[in-house]
């Protein structure tokens, strides 16, 4: 009952404080104290954001590691001549800040999912990968690709170096105004059972 008292006491004062602070707490010291309480929020809040912002994050869940993470490595962006390698963060988290927080806002689902279980199991992945395929790729088709594009632009490609069919159909895109997905479903992962509902998304498929 003592400790009760003590604690009501205390946030009695603490609110006394705040609603009439004295000489002690001027207006200078509370926005001092405000301004060092802002710093730290943010800092936190940019150290949380690039901890789950990187490729150890991503497949630290099994469901993630034991599915298209193991697909991803047997793919260009994963090894290739060049070294230049693709983690999954450059594919699937904007760069720009303020499109990273939606995204981060927007993982929230698949945190509840993960926490559901929803495909915990390879054969429940497999059951809901085109649900989640062509969730990717309407939202990539709605960004003009903006991930790819941080490494691909059209302006910027050696179209002599391409083979004929390549340069073919980049151009036909570049005038057509198309986007990367358009084509290049498959390019990283594996891709669903498309039977039936569009035999197109082959393309770039192993």
């Amino acid at each position: 009952m003592n400790d009760i008292k003590q604690r009501n006491g205390i946030i009695y004062r603490i609110w006394r404080v705040l609603k009439k602070p004295s000489a002690k707490f001027s207006l200078g010291t509370l926005l001092s104290v405000g301004i060092i309480a802002g710093i730290l929020f943010w800092g936190g809040f940019n150290w949380a954001m690039e901890m789950t912002n990187n490729e150890e994050f991503c497949i630290s869940c099994h469901e993630m590691q034991v599915n298209v993470y193991e697909e991803y490595k047997d793919t260009i962006h994963y090894a290739n001549r060049t070294g230049v390698r693709a983690t999954c963060p450059d594919c699937h988290v904007p760069k720009e800040w303020q499109h990273k927080v939606v995204r981060k806002i927007q993982a929230t689902n698949e945190l509840f999912h993960k926490m559901a279980g929803s495909i915990e199991t390879p054969e429940k992945f497999e059951a809901k990968r085109l649900k989640m395929a062509k969730h990717v790729w309407e939202v990539m088709k709605k960004t003009d690709s903006r991930e790819c594009r941080n490494c691909h632009d059209y302006e910027s490609m050696d179209y002599p170096a391409q083979g004929r069919r390549a340069v073919a159909q980049h151009s036909v895109a570049l005038d057509e105004g198309q986007t990367c997905i358009d084509c290049h479903k498959g390019i990283a992962h594996s891709l669903p059972d498309m039977r039936g509902v569009d035999p197109t998304v082959a393309i770039g498929n192993k």
